[in-house]
């Protein structure tokens, strides 16, 4: 089978219903938009969030907070998880990414200390934590802020 011989099953799709197709077709003359009004016309319906001339939702409901547009999100990544690199590897941003171990990281790769680590690897990351730090010197290796 190829991808241009594809078909849905019998029934499963239905035809779109023809609007303005006559007075026997059921949606006829005004094509199911009524009589007159701001709806029937071509190009008419009021915008999003429009409701009629109260104030809107959006409007109403009071705002809080701010967002820092500059803001660096840091992907995290458990030191339990490098156990996966060789014993003695120097472990580099690239080797994480490469991985699958920080899928989507834009700023950058924290290392947190969550879980223990069995290997001695040099680590090179963007941030650590302190328990990361401790934990990656208690198994002989070294963490580099790059």
């Amino acid at each position: 089978m190829k991808l241009h011989e594809l078909k849905a099953p019998e029934g499963a799709t239905r035809a779109p219903k023809r609007k303005g197709r006559g007075t026997g077709s059921g949606n006829g003359k005004t094509a199911g938009r009524g009589h007159k009004g701001q709806n029937s016309r071509s190009g008419g319906g009021v915008r999003l969030g429009f409701e009629g001339g109260q104030m809107p939702l959006y409007r109403r409901l009071p705002k809080r907070g701010f967002t820092n547009i500059w803001k660096k999100e840091l992907t995290g990544v458990n030191v339990s998880s490098l156990n996966i690199f060789e014993d003695g590897a120097t472990v580099t941003v690239d080797m994480i990414e490469a991985s699958g171990l920080a899928n989507g990281a834009t700023h950058g790769i924290k290392i947190l200390g969550n879980g223990e680590l069995e290997k001695k690897l040099t680590v090179q990351a963007h941030k650590f934590s302190k328990s990361a730090v401790e934990k990656i010197e208690a198994a002989g290796g070294k963490a580099e802020v790059i």
